[in-house]
């Protein structure tokens, strides 16, 4: 829809002809355009140690509860070379490293998706 377009529409409630007809055919395009454009995108993921989490809660002082896959919550930290990097919300799905000592209660966040 051109600029032309959306004047004489919202003024008179009209659109020109011809222009209607070019902005029908320019969507079908680009509904064809987006069909046709299906790529594959390569995404991380998790390796030995590392689980696949959901973001349940922020806890304050940059500590987060998330649900992992082993359906254990843990609460974990972004570190200090991530911090900056990656903003985190409720909801967002992250790698999570569980900590060496604590396996079952704490963990990193390394990556979000």
């Amino acid at each position: 829809m051109t600029l032309i377009d959306e004047y004489l529409l919202l003024t008179y409630g009209v659109m020109e002809e011809e222009n209607f007809i070019d902005s029908e055919k320019t969507e079908e395009m680009a509904i064809e355009e987006e069909e046709e454009e299906e790529e594959f995108q390569r995404v991380r993921t998790p390796k030995d140690n590392e689980l696949i989490g959901v973001i349940d809660s922020r806890l304050g002082h940059g500590r987060l509860s998330v649900i992992c896959s082993d359906k254990k919550i843990r609460v974990c930290r972004v570190p200090g070379k991530y911090r900056r990097k990656i903003w985190l919300r409720e909801g967002d799905v992250v790698i999570v490293v569980p900590w060496q000592l604590k396996k079952k209660k704490k963990g990193d966040i390394i990556y979000k998706y």
